[in-house]
């Protein structure tokens, strides 16, 4: 059996709260920006990025929660550049710039797919084989 399922990914209630909180937030974004409510939509991307940056900044020690709450940060970010660039008019100008973050989030979560799951694999293949054959393993 797996490191990751034999790990359990416990979430305090105080820290889920917010984290649903964040979802409101996000939603209420979302719809200002799809009702043009300039104000309230670029009031919004304040409290959304913020939680998504602490979101991050507390599940630092553990990378498959990081680097998925990297992504949305950026992905948040990119969103409110659009946004913000809708409002103003000038999303054609500016819309290009916002594949930057939304790159960024993608390189992370490739990085996390395709280099350091699969190295992690093959670091917990080897400690279960060497836990199930020490003798094997050992110099004499």
């Amino acid at each position: 059996m797996g490191q990751e399922s034999k790990d359990l990914y416990v979430i305090p209630a105080k820290f889920r709260k917010m984290e649903n909180l964040h979802i409101l937030f996000w939603l209420i974004k979302d719809i200002c920006w799809c009702m043009i409510f300039k104000a309230l939509g670029i009031a919004m991307i304040f409290p959304t990025l913020a939680i998504a940056i602490f979101i991050a900044w507390r599940t630092r020690h553990i990378v498959a929660e990081l680097t998925h709450n990297i992504a949305i940060a950026l992905w948040i970010f990119a969103n409110s550049m659009w946004m913000i660039s809708e409002f103003m008019g000038v999303d054609e100008t500016v819309k290009p710039f916002c594949l930057i973050p939304f790159g960024l989030g993608l390189l992370v979560l490739l990085y996390y797919y395709l280099i350091y799951a699969p190295l992690q694999k093959k670091k917990e293949a080897v400690l279960e084989a060497t836990a199930a054959n020490p003798q094997h393993y050992t110099n004499p």
